[in-house]
């Protein structure tokens, strides 16, 4: 029976055997897991990069609790400063001994910061007065993200205990300056096991809705379902949403029409995450077919601009890096002169882009 709380914390998996998709990545993130259990890995943090809603927090959730491990949490809602990352570590070590039971295998606490390409800032350190001013008094004297990334370093140097970051945009934790980001993530790299998660499958969203259905003990037609899963691009999180927001009214059955009427209503999110986007953007054979995967790409026209840029090096020759600066240097400018609001998202500014992009991918001359 439907009701008003959160169908995508109602529904999340609480064991492995639960979890769809995924199944190299989950078998990367267990057997890391399985390695603290009688030691310390040589890597002490977990890097999960993906889009949203595949399920990266959750898988770790689950395994964590099929362990019987404590979780501690921090999210894009919780302050991630330097203060509020040295809290998290420190209750991850104070857990462990208070409440390990000698005669069991060693319990952990897994400290898990999601959404981590949203800590603002580089690499500067908070003094320690400062941090232990507002441990010590609670205070606000930290604002926003101060002093996190510096101190998220410090915890992977130090943890006596695992730790998963998550992020959608590896960029964002990495910071987007040219002279900057390539130290960053070489000195999160060397404590940081990355793995990058795909979207689900298909027949995976099938079975979760049917689930889900099932367990709110209301009916469904094969077609509803299939026509739920048509325009969703593997997001879990969205699928589940999608049927707590059908199934307002208490209703007791889902058919074709529902959905359909449903999606209509609304604009599902389409957008590609940047990695897959990229590859398949310079895969294009037609400029044509680059325009329509540049539009679904999640990334503004310059950030767009800075990732074909970083790109072109290690793809092209020296004939095809020339007409791709030259290319870049045109859109550009275009970008500047024609949409200065950063924030007005048009089509049209990676339409450009990515035609260009094509144009040069394929060694075809620019028009």
């Amino acid at each position: 029976m439907s009701g008003a709380s959160d169908w995508t914390e109602r529904h999340r998996p609480m064991s492995e055997h639960q979890l769809e998709g995924n199944e190299i990545q989950r078998r990367q993130i267990r057997e890391w897991l399985d390695g603290w259990i009688n030691g310390n890995p040589k890597k002490k943090g977990i890097l999960l990069v993906g889009p949203p809603g595949v399920g990266k927090t959750t898988v770790a959730r689950a395994i964590a609790n099929d362990l019987g491990w404590t979780v501690i949490e921090l999210n894009a809602s919780d302050s991630r400063n330097a203060a509020a990352i040295r809290k998290a570590a420190t209750q991850g070590s104070t857990h462990r001994s208070l409440f390990h039971d000698p005669n069991k295998p060693l319990q952990r606490t897994l400290i898990l910061l999601d959404e981590v390409d949203h800590i603002g800032g580089g690499l500067r350190k908070v003094s320690e007065d400062r941090i232990q001013k507002e441990l010590e008094e609670d205070s606000v004297s930290l604002s926003g993200d101060s002093g996190g990334k510096a101190e998220l370093l410090r915890l992977l140097e130090a943890t006596k205990q695992p730790v998963i970051l998550a992020c959608n945009d590896i960029m964002g934790l990495w910071g987007r300056s040219s002279s900057t980001w390539r130290n960053t993530k070489d000195r999160f790299s060397k404590h940081l096991v990355t793995i990058n998660f795909d979207r689900v499958s298909n027949e995976a969203l099938r079975r979760i809705a049917r689930r889900v259905l099932r367990e709110e003990n209301i009916e469904f037609t094969q077609d509803a379902i299939e026509s739920l899963i048509q325009g969703n691009h593997g997001d879990l999180r969205a699928l589940v949403r999608d049927l707590q927001v059908l199934s307002t009214g208490s209703i007791s059955s889902l058919t074709k029409d529902q959905v359909t009427e449903h999606l209509e209503a609304g604009v599902r999110d389409v957008t590609t995450e940047v990695f897959p986007g990229m590859e398949n953007l310079y895969r294009s054979r037609t400029a044509q077919e680059a325009v329509q995967l540049g539009r679904t790409i999640d990334k503004q026209p310059s950030d767009l601009m800075n990732w074909v840029h970083w790109n072109n090096s290690s793809l092209f020759g020296n004939e095809s890096i020339q007409k791709a600066s030259n290319a870049l240097v045109v859109a550009d400018k275009s970008v500047e002169s024609r949409y200065r609001d950063l924030a007005h998202h048009s089509s049209y500014w990676t339409l450009h882009l990515s035609s260009l992009s094509a144009s040069v991918a394929n060694s075809k001359p620019l028009e």
